[in-house]
């Protein structure tokens, strides 16, 4: 598994987006959207994943006025994604990466054992600048731990 540090270049992906569709989305191709917010989160309608990214949909407003762009990414399907977007009124795209090729090019795959539940997205939070260069990272150490957003949003804020 990779490990991904700031400065380096975001590995190039490209899954499934669930935007209340389905698309495609490749890394490259939004660069113009950056600074771009990749959240990794362990699983839709689950209890911490969901505060996060409410938490990120209630301060939209914030990351806009930044120039960022916030995108939630996990190992559901797309569909699944949808419903979970629908369900809590999420105002941005989430990633499907179901193949699980993303957690591990970023070094964000992880197990919730406790659980019996393997292959998940460790909750993770990268912010990568309009030239591909990840210029914040922040990995959890302990279940159930949240991003610090005020944190995440200076970094799209100096990446801007």
């Amino acid at each position: 598994m990779a490990e991904i540090r700031e400065g380096d270049t975001a590995p190039e992906f490209t899954v499934p987006l669930a935007n209340g569709e389905v698309e495609s989305f490749t890394l490259s191709e939004r660069l113009d959207e950056a600074p771009l917010v990749l959240a990794f989160f362990p699983g839709a309608f689950t209890g911490t994943c969901r505060r996060e990214m409410r938490t990120f949909r209630d301060r939209m407003d914030e990351f806009a006025a930044a120039d960022g762009t916030v995108y939630g990414v996990s190992v559901d399907s797309p569909f699944a994604l949808n419903e979970f977007r629908e369900k809590h009124d999420l105002g941005f795209g989430l990633l499907s990466d179901f193949g699980k090729d993303v957690v591990d090019d970023y070094g964000v795959r992880g197990d919730l054992a406790r659980y019996g539940v393997y292959g998940v997205a460790q909750r993770a939070v990268f912010v990568v600048d309009d030239e591909g260069t990840v210029v914040y990272r922040w990995i959890a150490e302990e279940p159930g731990t949240e991003p610090d957003y005020d944190e995440v949003l200076d970094a799209v804020e100096s990446a801007g």
